[in-house]
């Protein structure tokens, strides 16, 4: 066993024992002069605890110390291993933006088809910072290295050779300035993913040249060998081939990979840029000796002293403290962490007013689907003036119509102003007496058909009605006369008393529908007499000025790139 100390500068504080000591002897002399002076058997009661001489206070008080100083200095005899952490690589991305990414072999575009491959690697990416770069005769940041790699999927729609200052195609320039930008963040080692349909001799050096400094260059080939035309930015037309042998070449020279571009991820995966490399190799399970600091074993004789030091029979009364939180209920935050949990549990995780408003919103959803029944259920039994009146629209929707009113009144109630339910009962109430009376043998004094009911006036026979009456004519069926009323099947009854409610049922709806249009066109001619004149003008002319603002989402990009290239015109660095 190898004893050293990690942090051995608290053993200094060993060197006030001595102190101590004095301290404990200078506090003994004045209980001796009490001695001298007082008569020995009232001692006890002006001392208290102090009038015993001797006793284990002071040796007590010295291993205390030693104990407390040497947990602090970390004692450690053993050691264990600790996983080292394993930095990813950064990546940076250089997209061509050169008049060739708008040839169309890979429809619609070579720039879609990039950036869309973009906005996959961003989101499919594990981890590790990264970085975009432009590039056509010269190379531009979009942005620096970072982990949030959902920001920069936010530039990608304004990515386009418009925003360059100038056409041409030099991806050596964007290697090198992808390796200036890993450098600038701090990094020795990252990846290049070039992303171009072509090559050059320059390029394939650059890559050997950054991957000697330690970044590694890999290419994904935009087009197809048969290429396509494309219109260049001075109107003229040019031809863009894939050069998969140049670019094959580019990936050698800098240490890494070549992949054409697929639907699929399957080329990202091939170049290795799904999943970051480490920067310190290869070995993702290393690990490291670490030493272990002991020092909390010391913590439970340190513990027991002071119990010591401060109450006799000090080692019992812990014992007992010890057992007694087991018996004792919890606190109340304890037990509303429990009631939370056994809540969850059962499936009721929200509270009143969460859960009233979720009832809200299931009724509305069933009500929009025409599931009333569902709607009503939810709605029942909510408080508020619009829990009542939605409950008085689904159950007049359901034909339950004594139920409606009386929501529609328990909303009025809760809030008299409230017009919507007042319009909705009147409609209720209006389609309630124009409800017919239920028709059948039983009540047919004059021996009509059944189900054959006259329709009040001004309203449509329901389509059921009709069909049977249309049955009636059938010269292939016995007619209804042929046989005595009270011998009719109950089944005709039954479909003549449904079709009545049906027909009621659509009178309903068409009642609410109409009063819900009339609200509907008043309230535009409220809103517009809400503003002054002057208001209205005044709106409608801002409208006007943002109708006028170009929809250009490069326009932010091409200024910052045209400044930086001239900038680097009059020779302000790269």
């Amino acid at each position: 066993m190898n004893l050293l100390f990690l942090r051995p500068e608290w053993l200094w504080a060993l060197l006030g024992l001595p102190l101590l000591v004095l301290w404990w002897r200078r506090r003994r002399q004045r209980d001796d002069v009490w001695r001298s002076t007082v008569d020995p058997h009232l001692l006890p009661h002006l001392l208290g605890g102090r009038a015993r001489r001797g006793g284990p206070g002071l040796a007590l008080l010295l291993i205390g110390w030693v104990l407390a100083v040497t947990a602090l200095a970390g004692p450690s005899w053993r050691s264990g291993g600790q996983p080292l952490v394993q930095p990813a690589a950064p990546l940076v991305i250089a997209l061509d933006l050169s008049g060739a990414a708008l040839a169309n072999d890979l429809p619609p575009s070579r720039l879609a088809q990039a950036r869309s491959k973009i906005a996959t690697l961003l989101r499919e990416r594990a981890g590790g910072e990264v970085g975009l770069v432009v590039w056509a005769d010269d190379a531009f940041t979009v942005a620096p290295l970072t982990t949030d790699a959902a920001n920069l999927a936010l530039y990608l729609d304004a990515l386009a050779p418009g925003v360059m200052p100038v056409d041409g195609h030099r991806p050596d320039r964007a290697i090198r300035h992808a390796a200036r930008l890993l450098e600038q963040a701090g990094f020795r080692q990252g990846d290049i993913l070039l992303l171009t349909g072509e090559g050059s001799g320059a390029a394939e050096r650059a890559a050997a040249a950054v991957a000697g400094d330690g970044y590694r260059v890999s290419v994904l080939g935009l087009g197809t060998p048969a290429g396509s035309a494309y219109r260049e930015a001075d109107g003229s037309f040019g031809r863009a081939r894939l050069d998969a042998p140049a670019l094959r070449a580019i990936a050698s020279a800098g240490g890494g990979a070549y992949a054409g571009l697929r639907a699929d991820s399957d080329d990202l995966r091939a170049l290795g840029v799904l999943e970051p490399r480490s920067t310190s190799g290869d070995a993702r399970d290393a690990t490291t000796r670490l030493r272990l600091d002991e020092g909390y074993w010391l913590l439970l004789p340190l513990m027991l002293l002071a119990a010591f030091a401060f109450r006799r029979n000090a080692l019992a009364l812990v014992l007992a403290l010890a057992w007694l939180p087991a018996g004792m209920p919890g606190p109340v935050h304890a037990q509303a962490a429990t009631q939370a949990t056994t809540t969850l549990e059962g499936g009721w995780w929200r509270r009143a007013d969460q859960a009233a408003h979720a009832r809200m919103q299931a009724g509305a959803d069933a009500y929009r689907e025409g599931d009333y029944a569902t709607a009503i259920d939810a709605w029942r039994g909510l408080p508020g003036a619009d829990a009542a009146y939605n409950l008085g629209n689904a159950l007049a929707r359901a034909g339950r119509y004594e139920q409606a009113v009386a929501a529609y009144d328990e909303a009025l109630r809760r809030e008299p102003g409230m017009d919507d339910a007042r319009a909705n009962r009147e409609a209720v109430l209006q389609a309630m007496q124009r409800q017919p009376p239920p028709s059948g043998p039983q009540s047919d004094p004059d021996g009509e058909s059944r189900g054959q009911g006259e329709p009040q006036p001004g309203e449509q026979q329901p389509p059921e009605r009709q069909d049977e009456g249309q049955a009636g004519d059938d010269p292939g069926e016995a007619p209804a006369t042929d046989a005595p009323p009270t011998a009719a099947p109950q089944a005709e009854d039954a479909q003549a008393q449904q079709a009545a409610d049906e027909a009621q049922r659509r009178r309903m709806e068409q009642a609410l529908r109409q009063a819900e249009d009339e609200r509907g066109q008043d309230e535009p001619a409220d809103a517009g007499i809400s503003g002054t004149r002057e208001e209205r003008e005044q709106r409608e002319a801002n409208e006007a000025w943002l109708r006028r603002v170009p929809d250009d989402p490069g326009g932010l990009l091409r200024e910052k790139f045209r400044l930086e290239h001239l900038r680097r015109q009059q020779g302000g660095g790269p």
